[in-house]
């Protein structure tokens, strides 16, 4: 069967091994792509003959980096026949940090890992539902998730979605929309010019607590003015009591 032009993304699923023959090298993609309904996960064994994509891989690669082969994909004879991509060419898209030489953290699970998981699981689910509810033209941005640590046996976690541009400008602007959200919960680093602050000040300074005060009392049925006047004082000090406001 005649080779198929192939342009394949994926994340380096294990390490890669030396072919039989000088300059050749084997290793395998872990791929995933968004449907309408559910997350399809593949992974693609590949191989090269090009003697700088097999040095590349067996010197500098690892686990959990994602990486673009350009080739042809050959397709078995047979139903239990196995596909292959045969590499032409290889682009790095993201290269995973190295891993830790001393490998103490390797070997327990920690709560910051299950959290992060749990995160990650939770991001892919709303994005796979946010292409579901947003259609528009072909999908032309693809967006990567994974854990920033190398990966190893942890591809599980690793997602990609293609989106349309309609659909990355409206995630952006929910996203902008929860960054002003975020904002205002933490003023402390707010800095006001001097010319707000000093607008700001004016403008509380104008208010009369006292006919503010006395305004709201009369208009409180007298078995809750206890209770108002209480509020009252908490937010803006000792307000004056019941008796004191007008008839």
């Amino acid at each position: 069967m005649d080779a198929i032009p192939f342009v394949l993304d994926g994340y380096l699923a294990a390490e890669p091994e030396p072919g039989d023959r000088e300059g050749t090298v084997s290793w395998r993609l872990s791929c995933s792509a968004g449907t309408d309904h559910l997350v399809e996960e593949a992974v693609i064994p590949c191989t090269t003959m090009e003697p700088e994509i097999a040095h590349s891989l067996l010197t500098e690669r690892q686990p959990g980096d994602l990486l673009r082969v350009i080739g042809h994909l050959n397709l078995p004879d047979t139903a239990d026949g196995v596909i292959r991509l045969h590499a032409e060419s290889l682009e790095v898209l993201w290269a995973a940090p190295l891993l830790d030489a001393d490998g103490d953290d390797a070997d327990t699970a920690t709560d910051v890992d299950a959290d992060r998981n749990r995160a990650i699981a939770a991001l892919a689910e709303a994005l796979t539902g946010f292409g579901q509810v947003a259609p528009g033209a072909g999908p032309s941005i693809r967006i990567d998730i994974s854990p920033t640590e190398a990966l190893g046996s942890g591809l599980e976690h690793c997602h990609s979605f293609d989106i349309t541009p309609d659909m990355a400008h409206r995630l952006a602007d929910y996203v902008d929309a929860m960054s002003c959200y975020l904002d205002s919960e933490r003023p402390d680093g707010l800095v006001l010019d001097p010319e707000t602050i000093a607008d700001l000040t004016e403008l509380f300074e104008d208010i009369d607590l006292i006919g503010l005060t006395n305004t709201v009392l009369n208009a409180t049925r007298p078995e809750h003015r206890p209770a108002v006047t209480r509020a009252m004082d908490d937010m803006f000090g000792d307000a004056p009591a019941p008796e004191d406001t007008d008839p």
